[in-house]
């Protein structure tokens, strides 16, 4: 929640095209109708609802950065990574605003 905040005020500082050069995942946590109507090219399409059951498909060694519409559920996926051992995950919010970060 506190980086949807950070977001909507202009306060993540974080440097998402640094982290993409560095080989970061983003993982586009909308639902798969939502993807197929637009996204970050190389993203990855797990729905959060099905996240979990996913995990294997992304390594804890990777910098992991996810975005949805608004950054809610990416905040949500962001929270599930990390009660799963997931160290270095990023919300990046909205996946527009994402974009043209990166």
């Amino acid at each position: 929640m506190l980086d949807a905040i950070k977001n909507l005020f202009g306060m993540d500082k974080t440097d998402y095209a640094d982290l993409v050069k560095q080989g970061a995942v983003i993982v586009d946590v909308r639902s798969e109708s939502e993807y197929t109507g637009g996204h970050i090219k190389n993203s990855l399409n797990i729905p959060v609802d099905q996240l979990e059951k996913n995990l294997s498909k992304l390594s804890k060694d990777k910098t992991i950065i996810t975005c949805c519409a608004s950054g809610m559920r990416s905040a949500s996926a962001k929270s599930i990574l990390q009660n799963n051992g997931y160290k270095n995950v990023h919300n990046g919010g909205e996946w527009m605003i994402l974009n043209t970060k990166i």
